[in-house]
């Protein structure tokens, strides 16, 4: 069955929603969405999230950040593309008012202590995630390919993601698509808060 890229419209924010937040779970029960909205009720804070990708101020999780994979007709993957200097964390912050969501100290404190001052001539991929039943068949390693094409067109010649230090799956993956890793960061708060010890930023020049 042939996987079709394309890029998200409005109407995908539900799947996007989704994506996002099994993406920031990750296998825990709560992810930092769950911190930020102050719920892990599913409901809630999908609903905040689909909010969160449609809002005038173009965060990293605007919808026209994203790429899905179909197969079939069906949404079966994404992976979110942006540019540091135009989603920047003032842009993120400005995101959440617009949906209601301005006191956001611990998740915020979370972000300023995980840091890696990102180098704002590098693209950033995030919530590369994929359906339950479409492991294995190529749906992420198609998103990578599509995006990182759209990035040379950009003018990029860096692309740099951020995962959890441990996550071996997600490490042995993008270390197949030529990803490295250039640093690490351990946080308290963040082991704290999530039972993971911090973040790793890998990077490829392509």
């Amino acid at each position: 069955m042939p996987i079709t890229i394309k890029l998200a419209t409005v109407d995908d924010a539900p799947f996007l929603a989704q994506m996002i937040l099994q993406s920031s779970r990750a296998g825990k029960k709560d992810g930092f969405f769950d911190l930020l909205f102050g719920t892990n009720d599913k409901a809630v804070v999908l609903d905040a999230l689909e909010k969160l990708t449609k809002t005038e101020s173009k965060s990293h999780c605007h919808y026209k950040n994203f790429l899905i994979a179909s197969m079939d007709g069906k949404s079966v993957g994404t992976l979110c593309s942006y540019e540091p200097r135009i989603s920047t964390q003032e842009a993120f912050e400005k995101a959440l008012e617009e949906i209601g969501y301005e006191d956001i100290g611990i998740a915020l404190e979370i972000m300023q202590d995980c840091d890696f001052k990102l180098n704002k001539r590098t693209l950033m991929f995030d919530f590369m995630e994929e359906l339950e039943g479409f492991l294995d068949v190529g749906v992420l390693k198609a998103l990578m390919q599509k995006s990182l094409l759209t990035a040379r067109l950009k003018g990029y010649t860096i692309a740099q993601t951020i995962i959890e230090i441990g996550s071996l799956e997600n490490e042995l993956f993008y270390k197949k698509l030529g990803f490295k890793v250039v640093a690490q960061k351990e946080c308290e708060l963040y082991k704290e808060k999530f039972g993971r010890s911090g973040l790793m930023l890998l990077s490829t020049e392509f």
